[in-house]
């Protein structure tokens, strides 16, 4: 089903559909674009706006030829001002670029973003089509990709025999373990006793409850602008908030 998003603005290169979803999956919305080398800075915002309002979906594939050739992923950087505004888009709509090589002469021009770990796989560069010099991009969206689960621990401090921990730490020479050392090498040599020490006194037990389908690293601040974010993005799409204040927000 093809869907139109700020279509009625400056027009961009791009056409976006929703893949519907099997029972009990979400769909997902898949966007193809073209962004010619010269286009200009409304355009750009334009483009924009319609990947954060598709960003919004729980499972988004973008893909297509963006020319920004002078874009270092691995550094996420760009020496032009339009490619630097594309790496703003591309990280406050939290999207994950999964290209690894050049698709044309070097330069990584063909890209494949998602706003979902998992979500695509199989990513393969083939041979170029006819008369393109650009390589083929093949690549999979993994309906039904697993939800990735938290594997933390926590120490269990309830169960732990205090007095070992205690007696093992004690039996050990310190004086003499730590004599002409600096507090450096002092502190590794105090952390190892102290960790294999607790390995053997303090048990751990895995993380239960709603944290558990959070990744490590989503900590509550980050839950705070995320909530922050989505409210901004539901004052513009309601008319409420001005394009330009919402940037400043996200």
């Amino acid at each position: 089903m093809e869907l139109h998003l700020g279509m009625e603005e400056e027009p961009t290169k791009s056409l976006w559909v929703r893949i519907k979803g099997r029972a009990g999956a979400g769909d997902i919305i898949a966007g193809v674009c073209y962004r010619p080398p010269d286009q200009g800075d409304r355009a750009d915002e334009a483009l924009y706006r319609q990947v954060a309002a598709a960003s919004c979906s729980q499972a988004l594939v973008l893909m297509g030829d963006f020319n920004h050739p002078d874009i270092c992923w691995r550094d996420n950087a760009a020496e032009r001002k339009q490619s630097r505004k594309f790496l703003e888009c591309v990280d406050d709509n939290f999207l994950l670029q999964v290209i690894e090589e050049p698709t044309r002469r070097g330069a990584m021009l063909d890209l494949v973003l998602t706003n979902k770990e998992g979500l695509v796989g199989d990513v393969k560069l083939k041979g170029s089509l006819g008369c393109s010099d650009h390589k083929m991009v093949e690549f999979r969206i993994l309906r039904a990709a697993r939800r990735a689960h938290s594997k933390l621990t926590n120490l269990d401090f309830r169960r732990a025999d205090f007095g070992l921990l205690r007696d093992l730490l004690g039996r050990i020479p310190w004086d003499k373990a730590l004599e002409g050392r600096g507090a450096q090498d002092s502190w590794l040599i105090f952390k190892g006793h102290l960790l294999q020490a607790q390995e053997r006194c303090i048990p751990t037990k895995r993380k239960s409850g709603k944290t558990t389908k959070r990744p490590p690293w989503m900590n509550k601040e980050l839950l705070g602008k995320l909530k922050h974010k989505k409210e901004a993005y539901r004052g513009w799409k309601q008319g409420q908030v001005a394009w330009e204040e919402y940037r400043e927000t996200v």
